[in-house]
């Protein structure tokens, strides 16, 4: 893949593919394996959906500059929002990196991975947060247990099933593993420096001054697919 498909700077590697109620741009690798984890969802009795796939920069970069700036919430690890006002540009640069991903080293840029929700069980008149709980002990729960049974068998695995010290658990987000460890593979520190520094996000002077620990700490860092 190219510098630019790597960091979601170009989505020209990906295809469409319905999926549920819309159509998302996935990696042509991970399109018949997905497909096949959500018949078997089905039969299960669940209806796998796709809360958040494919991501580009841009929409990444919103995401980070509306955390930096106080337009959204950074979160604590239970979930609740911190008071920021006391806080660093540094502090606040590695508590984004806990819920939410650099810019440039999204997972999500790659078309492998996918926030996954089953439709049928969120209850009536409720928003699904992506939080732990809901998979943990709320309505998703159920829906997770099957997929920590399952989703091995159709290529994917959760990348922050453990706390590593990284970025935080998420019981959501699925991976297909070969793709995404191809991905990852290729994708360098120089490559992130360059395209920072081409494209800088808020806090950026600070990221770079960091990058090879978040590199290491945040994108790198991943459980395996035991």
């Amino acid at each position: 893949m190219t510098p630019e498909q790597l960091s979601g700077i170009s989505s020209d590697h990906l295809v469409k593919l319905l999926f549920g109620q819309k159509v998302f741009l996935v990696h042509p690798a991970v399109e018949q394996d997905l497909l096949s984890l959500k018949n078997a969802a089905a039969q299960a009795g669940f209806n796998l959906n796709i809360a958040s796939g494919f991501r580009d920069f841009e929409r990444q970069k919103l995401i980070w500059n509306n955390k930096m700036s106080g337009v959204s919430a950074i979160l604590d690890k239970h979930s609740q929002p911190l008071d920021t006002a006391l806080m660093s540009c540094a502090e606040k640069i590695t508590a984004i990196l806990r819920w939410s991903a650099l810019p440039g080293a999204s997972r999500h840029h790659w078309g492998s991975d996918f926030d996954v929700f089953d439709r049928n069980s969120l209850p009536e008149g409720v928003s699904l947060q992506l939080e732990p709980w809901e998979y943990l002990t709320g309505h998703q729960a159920k829906f997770y247990q099957w997929l920590t049974a399952n989703l091995n068998q159709y290529g994917f695995f959760f990348p922050y099933a453990k706390d590593l010290g990284g970025v935080a658990p998420e019981p959501w987000h699925i991976s297909h593993k070969t793709t995404a460890q191809a991905c990852l593979s290729q994708l360098t520190l120089e490559q992130l420096q360059f395209r920072l520094r081409l494209s800088p996000i808020l806090g950026n002077q600070v990221v770079l001054e960091q990058l090879e620990n978040i590199y290491n700490q945040f994108i790198t860092n991943i459980s395996g697919d035991e």
